[in-house]
């Protein structure tokens, strides 16, 4: 009897085997994470830069230009100015003939000189961190042919703030001319009071004084004259004109 339950016991003890597992939590799966997309701008539907051109001579070509945006969806200044002497290149921004540095101004001008007179160009911008505009290719934009005529001034009277000049303008060509234009920029504050023997028109520094009804024509080495009465606090020593 006693064997039988030593038996028992036996059989019983071995059929239960007791694991450390029914003791431990199930670990719990981490949750994985979706990475927030960073939001794409949507700029504007507008150039971000207009350009055009407001100024020439027979060596310059000065050209006016807006910047509506800051970066992604535009520019900040300074922006540069390339010039180009076809098409082709302009749109490829191959063989640049010259350039020019604008201001920090975001509404300006600049004027890129040294050109050659009677010549086409075309002009592209690209800004500080020389990113090129994909828009803007402008042109032709062409120079003037060389004067055939020469101005020069001298100062008659001076007092503490003003000044009385005359302008000559001289045909240096070899054929008649039927009307000329002189233009300059004033170093300071000056400002054109009256002017004879021409009309005159003024944009800020710039100072453009074109012939009178009865004195365009001039005949080859001829000349003529008009007079300026400028205010200013400084009188300058003298006046350089282009004609």
């Amino acid at each position: 009897m006693l064997r039988m339950f030593l038996a028992v016991t036996t059989l019983a003890l071995a059929a239960w085997t007791p694991t450390s597992s029914a003791t431990e939590a199930t670990p719990t799966p981490t949750p994985s994470v979706t990475p927030t997309p960073t939001p794409t701008i949507a700029c504007p539907p507008a150039l971000p830069i207009t350009a055009n051109l407001t100024g020439v001579t027979a060596t310059s070509l000065t050209i006016s230009y807006s910047i509506f945006f800051r970066p992604p969806c535009g520019y900040d200044t300074p922006m540069t100015v390339h010039l180009y002497t076809s098409r082709d290149d302009a749109m490829k921004w191959l063989n640049p003939v010259a350039e020019a540095v604008s201001g920090p101004e975001r509404n300006g001008t600049v004027t890129v000189d040294r050109l050659t007179p009677d010549t086409e160009y075309w002009y592209r911008f690209s800004d500080v961190e020389g990113r090129r505009d994909p828009y803007v290719i402008g042109g032709p934009a062409r120079t003037l042919a060389q004067s055939s005529c020469r101005a020069t001034a001298t100062i008659d009277a001076r007092w503490g703030n003003g000044f009385v000049a005359t302008a000559t303008v001289r045909n240096t060509g070899t054929e008649p001319i039927d009307a000329w234009r002189v233009s300059w920029r004033w170093s300071g504050d000056e400002r054109v009071q009256t002017v004879w023997g021409g009309v005159a028109e003024t944009a800020g520094a710039d100072v453009t004084v074109r012939n009178a009804p009865y004195n365009g024509m001039l005949a080859p080495g001829a000349a003529t004259t008009f007079g300026l009465l400028v205010s200013t606090s400084a009188v300058p020593d003298g006046l350089t004109l282009t004609c």
